[in-house]
């Protein structure tokens, strides 16, 4: 993908991940689990989040015994290395900031960044756990009960991630989408159930020699979009059923925190 000087919009595209594939932003790393019977190993330097939308997962942290952890969750990973079994024929999904144990060309869309973009902050965002460090943390999603005037809005953090939790039955009101954009952050877009489209579009200047018509990208399940910066994107679910749609920052969305939006921000103190 190139980045357009008259635009200032790197391009993008939607990557079906395999069992096993890995898929990135600037500051994150998404890699799709399919419970075979295998065990997954992965190493940070930060913590990692780990999704567990339907089945559960025995999940080992460094040389510590293995635990159970039930579906419908989101664990905390600590710094460090994890070992993840997903139940069989069960999904998981590991996201880091960093990835000690990845080939610098291991994920799929790693061309996308052969040239980093200088105005994507830093994922070290100077945030700090202060409760249950080291610890392995769990956290059940319909527990989580959403901000009122926000129903869908289901958000964690790591020291260095955020993450919202979209779910929502049948497909997405047409007249209520919500199209944005973002000055110094991607937005990761990985569909765990359901189809959608993603609606990008690029805000004209004024050579229109350079102007770019708008995109609408089909999405399946076990597919991950990295969103640039400066690119309107919204994220429509279409049809029946259950749609999941996973969002993911780094570093943490600092507005959100401060709005008092994320589940578990008093876990955490910025430095």
């Amino acid at each position: 993908m190139t980045t357009s000087t008259e635009t200032g919009v790197r391009g993008t595209a939607v990557y079906d991940l395999a069992p096993g594939a890995v898929a990135r932003g600037q500051n994150f790393f998404v890699q799709w689990l399919q419970g075979d019977g295998a065990a997954f190993n992965a190493t940070s330097p930060r913590e990692m989040f780990l999704l567990l939308p339907e089945d559960g997962a025995e999940v080992r942290v460094g040389d510590g015994p293995a635990r159970q952890v039930p579906g419908r969750s989101v664990c905390v990973v600590p710094a460090g290395d994890v070992s993840v079994r997903p139940a069989q024929s069960g999904r998981a999904v590991l996201i880091a900031s960093a990835r000690a144990d990845l080939a610098a060309d291991a994920a799929c869309n790693a061309g996308d960044y052969e040239v980093p973009d200088a105005r994507i902050v830093g994922s070290d965002a100077g945030y700090r756990r202060t409760h249950g460090v080291g610890e392995l943390q769990i956290i059940g999603i319909d527990d989580i009960t959403p901000p009122a005037d926000k129903p869908r809005l289901k958000m964690l953090q790591t020291d260095t991630l955020s993450i919202n939790w979209v779910e929502y039955q049948d497909a997405r009101d047409r007249s209520k989408l919500s199209p944005h954009s973002h000055a110094e952050f991607e937005q990761g877009s990985l569909a765990i159930e359901g189809h959608f489209i993603h609606h990008l579009r690029v805000q004209w200047g004024p050579d229109a020699n350079a102007w770019r018509d708008d995109e609408h990208l089909e999405a399946g399940p076990a597919s991950m979009i990295a969103v640039p910066v400066q690119l309107i994107h919204t994220t429509e679910g279409v049809g029946a059923g259950r749609h999941l749609l996973i969002d993911v920052f780094s570093p943490p969305r600092h507005d959100f925190i401060g709005k008092g939006w994320v589940a578990n921000a008093a876990d955490y103190a910025r430095d």
